[in-house]
């Protein structure tokens, strides 16, 4: 089953036991760049996250992402 990025962000923040304004807070530490929690609850209903805040997503969360070649 695949999951779209908006399943997965949920997944982990649900797994982790962290809230989207933590997280957003976290992101804001992480990067240059001001991130709210509404922002960014937006950001991933709609869509519209990128794959670089995905990643660092998952890096905060102590995840990381591998790309496998098909079989």
């Amino acid at each position: 089953m695949k999951l779209k990025a908006k399943e997965l962000i949920k997944v982990l923040l649900s797994e982790q036991k962290v809230q989207q304004k933590e997280l957003a807070q976290m992101l804001t530490e992480k990067s240059d760049k001001e991130y709210s929690a509404s922002g960014l609850s937006h950001k991933i209903g709609r869509g519209t996250i990128s794959y670089d805040e995905v990643l660092l997503i998952a890096d905060i969360l102590g995840y990381e992402i591998n790309i496998t070649r098909k079989q």
